[in-house]
């Protein structure tokens, strides 16, 4: 068996679509297995076509089964569509991300580099993150919108436990103990992403502070201070009560993944919710502008932290 067969292999799907059917083929995707999708056009740091008003969908999948299934239902939905499957062998991703990835200040006291790099001088909390495999490298929009809630709530967070839903690499698990929290729990439904958080917790020396499990928010029994959900609206907007469920009175539950056109329908939905002994309130909004020169950016962000009163 040569070197390149014993090497484990992640089944990507991809396919080329305009700019206005990507939510909607994406939402396929995920609905067809997908453990992640990611966007790229000329704008995004791995680039994508070169066409104007089209974006690049590579979704990854647990197994070539599961992806050339998806590939075969996709066609059947759509004909117009050409899906391809592609395979990254071993640690092939790392390449490509070595020509982009470089140190960052993700907020104003947090800052990440890839293993490759030193920090930057004067750098005090600093993050290793391998990018790559999982959402979570501090680049896209919602996560650098929650980071900057949790940094300027140090204190609250000082000595806590963090509930990170949907965590993918855990980098927000990450920020916040950098900050200050005693320790987190993270889980997504990825299984890939446990291997992940591993390697990124014993890479910042967090392995003893950071339990990661692959699942959903009903295996949660406990109610944690802070709750991070970054996921989607369409996602969080059924997860409501079950995130007051998981909240401490008094605590702090922490939304992202919310486009603009969505922020009213989110407040509506969970300020002033009362489930599982709390009632939330919105205590915080943090938005980014639109027009960004990232195609995520381009249609603008919101992150909500809602304060959980006993009721």
């Amino acid at each position: 068996m040569s070197s390149a067969q014993a090497e484990p292999r992640y089944p990507t799907l991809h396919v080329e679509v305009d700019e206005d059917r990507a939510d909607l083929v994406s939402g396929w995707l995920f609905e067809l297995g997908a453990t992640g999708v990611e966007e790229r056009d000329q704008s995004t740091f791995i680039k994508g076509p070169t066409t104007a008003g089209r974006v690049l969908l590579v979704a990854s999948f647990e197994d070539h089964a599961a992806a050339t299934e998806a590939s075969e239902t996709l066609v059947l939905n759509d004909p117009a569509l050409a899906p391809r499957i592609e395979e990254i062998v071993g640690d092939a991703w790392r390449d490509e991300w070595k020509k982009y990835y470089e140190p960052f200040a993700l907020t104003p006291t947090v800052t990440v580099r890839p293993p490759w790099h030193e920090a930057p001088s004067g750098a005090t909390n600093v993050l290793v993150l391998e990018p790559g495999r999982a959402f979570g490298t501090g680049l896209h929009a919602t996560t650098s919108l929650v980071a900057n809630i949790l940094d300027g709530a140090k204190s609250e967070l000082a000595g806590t436990r963090i509930l990170d839903a949907g965590c993918g690499s855990g980098i927000l698990s990450f920020v916040a103990l950098l900050l200050g929290a005693e320790h987190a729990v993270a889980f997504d439904i990825d299984p890939e992403v446990v291997h992940i958080v591993q390697e990124n917790a014993a890479a910042n020396a967090m392995s003893d502070r950071v339990d990661v499990f692959a699942g959903t928010l009903d295996r949660v029994k406990d109610r944690y201070p802070w709750v991070l959900a970054n996921i989607e609206a369409k996602i969080l907007d059924p997860l409501a009560e079950d995130l007051a469920r998981v909240t401490e009175p008094g605590g702090c539950l922490v939304l992202s993944g919310i486009l603009l056109a969505e922020e009213d329908r989110m407040k509506t939905r969970f300020d002033g919710l009362s489930a599982h002994g709390v009632r939330f309130e919105l205590v915080e909004t943090r938005r980014t502008e639109t027009g960004g020169e990232r195609a995520y950016d381009k249609d603008g962000w919101v992150a909500l932290r809602l304060r959980a009163q006993r009721v």
